[in-house]
């Protein structure tokens, strides 16, 4: 909601870079109990602030206990963004994710969610399977690294940048820094 608003009332444009964010987490998932141990990190207390979040901008968020390997998640997205509409992939990928706790890094699951923004499952199948996107995604990562990148989401704008998810104002901060003015009303 806050990065389509920013594109309406600034013209902001938007291109994903994929993050390698634990990318050592094996096919079936890992908990976030596992994940988190030994750091004194408040795992109900992080997910009741991102609830709160989500909520404040009409978004979902469910209550996940696990995190999956999302590299066949990045190659996909990388791949719907070349074929028409494909970029609500993303919005669906997020929703599998954050709110139905699905197994991103399950090639039926990916599939499913395919399915549901109306891109061909075959087409999706054959590029999973070949890693065809896997080159883009790695150019992506090595471009997280040159930004520094240490989280997601980071949003990037004219060689300034913000970490986690931000209120709008935040963002619009971050788009003027940038140079983007704000539209006259249409």
């Amino acid at each position: 909601m806050r990065i389509q608003r920013l594109q309406k009332e600034h013209g902001a444009q938007v291109k994903w870079v994929h993050f390698p964010l634990h990318p050592e987490t094996p096919a079936e998932g890992r908990s976030l109990q596992e994940l988190f141990a030994g750091r004194n990190y408040d795992i109900e207390a992080r997910q009741r602030e991102m609830r709160e979040r989500m909520a404040a901008e009409g978004l979902p968020y469910g209550n996940r206990t696990m995190t999956y390997n999302s590299r066949l998640a990045q190659e996909l997205g990388k791949w719907a963004e070349t074929r028409p509409g494909g970029g609500a992939i993303h919005d669906a990928l997020f929703r599998a994710y954050f709110v139905d706790a699905r197994n991103i890094g399950d090639v039926a699951v990916l599939l499913d969610v395919v399915r549901s923004v109306g891109l061909s499952p075959d087409e999706a199948a054959e590029v999973l399977a070949t890693r065809s996107f896997s080159d883009a995604v790695d150019a992506d990562w090595a471009k997280s690294r040159q930004y520094g990148v240490t989280g997601v989401p980071t949003f990037v704008a004219g060689g300034y940048g913000v970490v986690g998810a931000q209120p709008y104002e935040v963002l619009v901060k971050l788009a003027e820094e940038a140079g983007a003015a704000k539209r006259p009303p249409a």
